[in-house]
């Protein structure tokens, strides 16, 4: 049986609890590790249902036509380039794990984005901008992975212009019967087995249900990013709560 791990930092949790790598360091050598099949795990894993959640994503910022975007925990790039539906002027995309960089910039090279987007290795809790730079910031599944959460949030809102918008796309807990037992077993079980055939590493598929499992979430998201600075943010479920996207702004 799969254990949640012992060794935390504050609410998140970190991939190895015998490691005495920080957990920035444990994320950044992980996603290192499984760069190269992450892409395939997550359509395999998902069912593709993580395109639509970014589609929803790029439909919530369709109105407010951001036209410089940053796109924080980019991993490859997935969510930087669905963005470019919104005809924004740029976006930039930030990550800690230059194996996930590298698999982003040959995708955005295969569709001849290089001009609109632009790829950096960036810790999210010290990002190289500049206050007040852009008009949206957009996290897909990377703020579990932030080793200080409010330290993390409260730069976001530094670079946000005031009135820009922030999105979080993320795992949440299911609550509805019987959905939630279903994707439990599936989640717990059957995720961290195809994780470790697939992409060889031991940690990186178990971290993951167990990282949702102690995340805040819902209203309790919402307090934390009233708190770092963010005005009326609001908390949608999609998919029977299977994932959440929050929305707010500066």
């Amino acid at each position: 049986m799969n254990r949640i791990y012992l060794r935390t930092v504050g609410t998140s949790i970190v991939p190895d609890q015998h490691s005495d790598l920080s957990k920035k360091q444990q994320v950044e050598n992980m996603f290192d590790g499984i760069a190269h099949n992450y892409d395939f795990l997550n359509r395999l894993l998902s069912f593709r249902i993580d395109v639509l959640w970014r589609n929803k994503v790029i439909n919530i910022l369709k109105p407010f036509q951001p036209k410089v975007i940053l796109d924080v925990a980019t991993g490859t790039a997935d969510l930087a380039i669905a963005l470019k539906k919104l005809n924004p002027k740029s976006i930039t995309g930030i990550d800690i794990s230059a194996g996930m960089l590298e698999i982003g910039q040959q995708k955005i090279e295969q569709k001849k984005l290089t001009q609109y987007i632009q790829l950096q290795k960036a810790d999210s809790e010290n990002l190289p901008f500049a206050d007040h730079q852009f008009d949206a910031v957009t996290v897909a599944f990377g703020v579990r992975n932030f080793e200080n959460l409010e330290k993390g949030l409260k730069e976001i809102n530094r670079v946000l212009k005031p009135g820009g918008q922030f999105i979080i796309l993320e795992f949440s807990k299911v609550k509805v019967f019987p959905i939630k037992q279903l994707y439990h077993f599936y989640f717990r079980y059957i995720t961290p087995m195809v994780g470790r055939i697939f992409s060889k590493s031991s940690n990186a598929y178990t971290y993951l249900p167990n990282s949702v499992a102690v995340f805040p979430e819902g209203d309790e998201m919402c307090v934390i990013l009233q708190k770092t600075g963010f005005k009326h943010p609001i908390c949608k479920n999609v998919s029977f709560g299977i994932a959440s996207i929050y929305h707010s702004e500066k």
